[in-house]
């Protein structure tokens, strides 16, 4: 049907592009939810279609809709919208009359069971169906804005009427009504297929002004036309998911057979979906996180991986369906096979971490049910709902889906309170200040020749002030404006004379125009004055051999870990680069060397690095890797370097992998969720970091007095020594508590049944205080030892309880918390034993006097609790 589609509008003057990416380029937007979006540039203008017909099959996300999956027969997460576009081209008649013909003529679906809605004001297309179609009147419906009228985006641009094309399903799905048409509620009428007229531009006022060259935009859910030409229920019994619903059956042990159960198939169904989008979004280069993309794509896992709980599925099973999705979407979607491995270990990480808190929070969740029934409310709060949302992370809707199942309604507003406040801080915490782009409206963009030269005269063409500091655009200029993770130039500005000194730090985009932040040392800058803009070259070198490094390092990555290894953020800076990359686990030593001797292969290897420009489709089909999230016009720049190493990539380059000098990576750490992070060292930096550890090596050997090839031997007595040393210590400290036992055993006091002895005792680890109240308990049948002792400016703090002031219901970590809480400090343990720290010394006695107090309340507490119990049975 893909096929079908794409090739029928191919042979009607189409130009048919692979479906664009789920990150979009609209930053207002966190994923792409419709056909026509990545094309928005040029339905508004603001670029040049490649073709004035295009036509494409598009992935999609959307979650707006995410509570009817699974329940209707139409609703998902992920789908494929197919869309056919014209640009000023073809119009009303040719859209509708070309979506009839391949609905009835080419995909025989009965004319008879299609019906067309139309906007109520729209004659011209009511007539193009009447009269051109041949469609009977009574088939035409006409609705009103809410049904039939598309945009704009916002208060202004482009918008117009739509005319949408039902299929009817029958009356056995429908309301019983009468009049049931297209526009009615119930699930009788199908919408296959969206035609959207752009034929007017909305003022801001709401003034509708006719566009000069309207366009077309039409969608059509490749789930839903499958549903129908497949003759089945629900878009879940087609052969996009069926394969999955049958795994899912299995999972259940196969006592279940799907179909039996309305609620067990809703939840095999919410599996199968929230799988799906969690494998395409994985593949586009998302990976879970408590914001955004990252968000969304936790939810469906989290979502899937309860529904499947209810059910009794055992285990991490999300993970499984992924090889399931790869199977069905190879041919149109190859890059999922590609990467099914990362998928399956993204999924399954996320899997076990939300296990691990699942339980705890469900335990949580019911305590505040059960709270809030007993004191007669029916209403979730919003801290609790953002306790658990922050502490255990379940998904507010999580949360509101399990609180309705038990008649409970969630404090939404609170929870959307707690959650700014923490925004806040955070946003408190890391502040940044983004410059402005208006000041350079009007100015003439920027012609930037630094993949050239250096140095270049340049016109002063804006001299702008903004929030104190100084910015100059020219009309053409070699600086490199920060942009791709490399950094910006710097450098000075320069008249021929020597009366004009300025010191460019930092060249920023403002829209089209490179703004150079300046300093003035000496003289005046005046737009239309003529100067020299002088790069500072030894500094971009270091740039550039930091960024072909970069390059050189994600090849090495994809070749020892593999394919799934993709670059998803880099700083390129004259003193470092950092690269952080898609892989779900530490790299281990052997793994770091192989990569660094890989990489200084290559630079050894003195390979031809070359920079060209090609169309966005070729440079991709040449195989160039494009960055998911980055934004490409038509013509891209490609960085190749000899078969290794093929980029879009708009950074400065070296002109030889032997210039980068060598590469040393200095650290390997987690940034998120499945991302890993490597920082390396280029050139002078790198021979730098390692006269430093020679250096470092050589003051060692020296305070050891040892020969560096002996150093290993050295420090291995050295720890030996010291082992040593500390068993001794604990020896004595030993002796020194058994010397403490009578005495302090003459300290105890009664509370209840209970023999407590809560005491300072001076200079002691705490080792050496548990083993002193060990020995102390060993000595009281029946009792309960809090000790102390306070070294140098913090306090220690140990608890031991016996078994049998335990069964009177004595607790050791409570007891301590409570006791160290009173010094500013905290900790907690076992029923039996526990630990603690404490800030404030002067309050210790206040603390140890509190220790009778809490045991009397514990002992208090477990007798209330003993009575109530044997009252009960």
């Amino acid at each position: 049907m893909r096929a079908i589609f794409l090739d029928f509008f191919a042979r009607r003057g189409h130009l048919v592009l692979p479906s664009y990416p789920l990150i979009p380029d609209d930053p207002s937007t966190l994923f792409t939810s419709a056909g026509m979006q990545p094309l928005v540039p040029y339905f508004k203008g603001e670029r040049k279609p490649p073709h004035p017909r295009i036509s494409t099959c598009q992935k999609c996300t959307r979650t707006g809709d995410i509570d009817r999956v699974g329940y209707t027969w139409r609703h998902l997460t992920f789908f494929e919208m197919l869309g056919n576009f014209s640009f000023g081209d073809y119009f009303k008649r040719e859209a509708i009359l070309w979506a009839w013909e391949l609905l009835t003529d080419v995909l025989r679906i009965p004319s008879e069971r299609l019906w067309v809605s139309v906007y109520l004001e729209d004659d011209e297309a009511f007539e193009i169906w009447e009269r051109d179609v041949g469609l009977p009147e009574e088939r035409i419906v006409r609705l009103g804005k809410s049904d039939n009228w598309w945009g704009p985006v916002g208060d202004e641009g482009p918008c117009g009427p739509c005319t949408e094309i039902h299929y009817d399903r029958g009356v056995e799905y429908g309301c019983g009504k009468v009049d049931c048409k297209p526009g009615c509620d119930c699930d009788r009428w199908g919408e296959l297929w969206n035609l959207v007229f752009q034929q007017y531009d909305q003022q801001r006022d709401g003034t509708l002004v006719p566009l000069p060259k309207p366009c077309i935009d039409t969608g059509m859910g490749l789930e839903r036309l499958a549903a129908v030409m497949q003759g089945k229920v629900t878009v879940f019994e087609t052969d996009l998911f069926w394969a999955a619903i049958e795994r899912i059956v299995e999972m259940l042990g196969g006592a279940y057979r799907y179909g039996e159960d309305a609620e067990v198939d809703a939840a095999i169904r919410i599996i199968a979906d929230h799988a799906r989008a969690a494998t395409f979004v994985i593949s586009d280069g998302v990976a879970p996180s408590n914001e955004g993309r990252g968000y969304v794509l936790r939810r469906f896992i989290r979502r899937a991986y309860i529904h499947g709980k209810r059910l009794g599925i055992e285990g991490e099973f999300v993970h499984k369906l992924a090889q399931v999705y790869a199977d069905i979407m190879k041919e149109p979607y190859p890059e999922v096979a590609e990467q099914v491995n990362l998928i399956e270990a993204v999924i399954r990480r996320e899997e076990e971490r939300f296990s691990e808190t699942m339980e705890r929070g469900l335990q949580m969740l019911e305590e505040i049910i059960e709270r809030q029934s007993e004191a007669g409310e029916l209403v979730i709060s919003g801290e609790d709902a953002f306790r658990l949302y922050d502490t255990y992370g379940f998904p507010i809707e999580l949360t509101e889906e399990i609180a309705r199942s038990r008649g409970f309604d969630v404090d939404i507003d609170g929870f959307n309170a707690a959650l700014e406040r923490q925004r806040e801080l955070a946003r408190a915490r890391s502040a940044f200040r983004v410059e402005s782009a208006e000041e350079f409206e009007g100015v003439p963009p920027t012609e930037f020749v630094g993949y050239e030269t250096t140095r270049e005269r340049a016109k002063v063409v804006a001299v702008r002030q903004v929030d104190g500091d100084v910015w100059v655009a020219l009309d053409r200029t070699p600086f490199y404006a920060e942009a791709g993770g490399q950094v910006a130039d710097v450098g000075w500005l320069k008249d021929d004379d020597g009366l004009i000194e300025v010191e460019v730090t930092d060249a920023q985009w403002r829209g089209d125009v490179i703004a150079h932040k300046v300093e003035v040392k000496r003289g005046v800058l005046t737009e239309g004055m003529t100067v020299n803009a002088i790069v500072d070259e030894p500094r971009r070198n270091a740039i550039r051999r930091a960024h072909t490094a970069t390059h050189l390092l994600h090849a090495a990555l994809r070749k020892v870990l593999g394919e799934h290894a993709r670059q998803a953020g880099s700083l390129v800076a004259p003193d470092r680069l950092r690269f952080d990359f898609t892989h779900g686990q530490a790299l281990t030593d052997e793994e770091i060397e192989r990569v660094e001797a890989f990489v200084n292969e290559l630079v050894l290897s003195d390979i031809r690095v070359e920079a060209f420009e090609a169309g966005l489709q070729e440079a991709k089909q040449m195989g160039a890797l494009a960055l998911f999230g980055e934004k490409y016009g038509e013509r891209v720049r490609v960085v190749r370097i000899g078969d290794v190493s093929m980029e879009l990539c708009g950074g400065t380059h070296l002109d030889r992998t032997s210039q980068v000098g060598f590469l040393k990576v200095i650290s390997e750490v987690s940034v998120a969720a499945n991302v890993r992070r490597i920082e390396a060292l280029t050139g002078f930096e790198a021979l730098r970091w390692v006269r430093q550890r020679e250096k470092l090596l050589s003051d060692i050997s020296e305070m050891l007095d040892t020969p560096q090839d002996r150093l290993r031997e050295g420090i291995a007595a050295l720890l030996e020594e010291r082992r040593t040393l500390q068993r001794r210590i604990e020896q004595l400290e030993a002796r020194a508590a058994a010397a403490h036992v009578d005495e302090l055993l003459k300290e105890a006091v009664t509370v209840g049944s209970v023999k407590l002895i809560a005491k300072e005792v001076p200079n002691m680890s705490a080792t050496a205080l548990g083993q002193l109240a060990d020995a102390l308990v060993a000595r009281l049948p029946c009792g309960v030892a809090v000790l102390a002792s306070v070294v140098g400016n913090r306090i220690l703090f140990v608890a031991k309880v016996s078994p049998e002031a335990k069964a009177h219901g004595v607790h050791a970590g409570e007891l301590l918390r409570q006791v160290a809480s009173i010094t500013g400090g905290g900790g907690g343990g076992r029923a039996d034993f526990a630990q603690a720290g404490g800030k404030d010394t002067s309050k210790l006695n206040e603390a140890l006097s509190k220790a009778k107090e809490v045991v009397e309340a514990q002992i208090s507490g477990a007798t209330r609790e003993r009575g109530h119990t044997k009252r009960q049975s």
